[in-house]
């Protein structure tokens, strides 16, 4: 498989937290990763919007998995946000989020990413920046 440019298997479980949210991934490459929600009354604030909480989750994510893809699912590699910045630029028209993340440059130690949220109507929700550092392998 090239590792490069096809997206891994999906074998990693999610944490505790994204299990919570119901987050799951559905793709993942050198550089990317993708992650969906199917919205319900536990993702929504008193405006019955999504919470801005499951934005920042979701970006986040998205964007700490495309910097750590190894290509091979025993070789883990992790990392710690150090920033995030959320701009919320709409609300949903449909009922699923979806989070791209994408790892735009760094070194051995450090990286950045961006990522957008959009619905299946393709409504573009919430962007988001970060800076992520590698943990050590030891």
């Amino acid at each position: 498989m090239d590792t490069q440019s096809a997206d891994m298997p999906v074998t990693e479980a999610p944490s505790g937290y994204l299990s919570h949210l119901g987050m799951r991934m559905t793709g993942w490459r050198a550089d990317h990763a993708r992650f969906e929600i199917a919205l319900g009354p536990e993702h929504l604030n008193r405006h019955d919007n999504p919470h801005g909480g499951v934005h920042a989750s979701m970006l986040d994510t998205a964007m700490g998995y495309a910097g750590c893809w190894t290509g091979d699912a025993d070789d883990k590699l992790m990392a710690l946000t150090l920033s995030l910045n959320v701009q919320y630029l709409s609300r949903p028209r449909g009922t699923r989020l979806i989070a791209e993340g994408v790892r735009t440059g760094g070194g051995k130690s450090t990286f950045f990413a961006e990522a957008t949220i959009t619905d299946e109507t393709g409504e573009l929700i919430a962007k988001g920046t970060g800076v992520f550092r590698y943990r050590s392998r030891a």
